[in-house]
């Protein structure tokens, strides 16, 4: 199978684990990017028992609305039963780069609320090591060239994502070039420096489940 064939297994895969625990008042948290979109689309069938979702971004907000299901403001929501996205890499422990679409702090704050993280992605995001995909940072944008020199003091190569602005109004640095063995440590230090909103590290709070689309079919990994 190709890559497009399986985001579209893993995505079927995770639109059955979901309908197997839906619940009465279940809110599903739903993430952003190409493989979240076909997880849209295998909520179709089912899509009339669903209660409520929440969005991670505008764009996926539109997608859930156009299905028919109710999108709710996370402020109004005391818990997400199931939050399902994509990623752009995760290592064996499930710590997660994420971010390369620009939903990183909104995704973020779903999956803290989340009480289950499904993360879906095809066997080429499976990596030994985190860093080899740009770790994205979303920053304020006047503190953008002062997070930059700070990342630099920490190996990383900062290129600034010209012409985009987040859902939240604002820049993305993407970290190049750095090799990432302590996930938590990272994530940490990121956050620290003043002017960061967050990183696109998923490692103080990781996936709890990886259903991963490879060449000889669907695996699941647990943290």
């Amino acid at each position: 199978m190709d890559q497009n064939e399986l985001k579209k297994a893993v995505a079927q895969a995770a639109a059955q684990y979901v309908q197997e625990r839906l619940h009465e008042k279940m809110v599903l948290g739903v993430g952003t990017g190409s493989t979240a979109n076909e997880f849209i689309e295998c909520l179709r069938p089912f899509k009339d028992q669903i209660h409520s979702t929440v969005a991670s971004s505008e764009e996926t907000k539109k997608r859930l609305l156009a299905l028919g299901l109710e999108v709710l403001d996370l402020n109004s929501v005391d818990e997400v039963s199931i939050y399902v996205d994509g990623a752009d890499e995760s290592n064996e422990q499930l710590h997660l780069i994420k971010g390369g679409g620009g939903a990183l702090t909104r995704e973020k704050i779903i999956a803290a609320v989340a009480k289950e993280f499904v993360c879906i992605a095809d066997q080429s995001k499976y990596v030994p090591v985190l860093g080899r995909f740009p770790l994205p940072v979303e920053v304020i944008p006047m503190a953008r060239s002062h997070v930059a020199r700070a990342i630099v003091q920490l190996g990383g190569d900062p290129v600034y994502r010209e012409g985009f602005i987040t859902d939240n109004g604002n820049h993305i640095l993407d970290i190049h070039h750095m090799e990432i063995k302590d996930a938590i440590g990272l994530e940490n230090q990121l956050n620290q420096i003043t002017g960061v909103v967050t990183n696109g590290l998923f490692a103080a709070r990781p996936a709890d489940l990886l259903i991963l689309g490879t060449s000889d079919g669907i695996r699941k990994y647990t943290a």
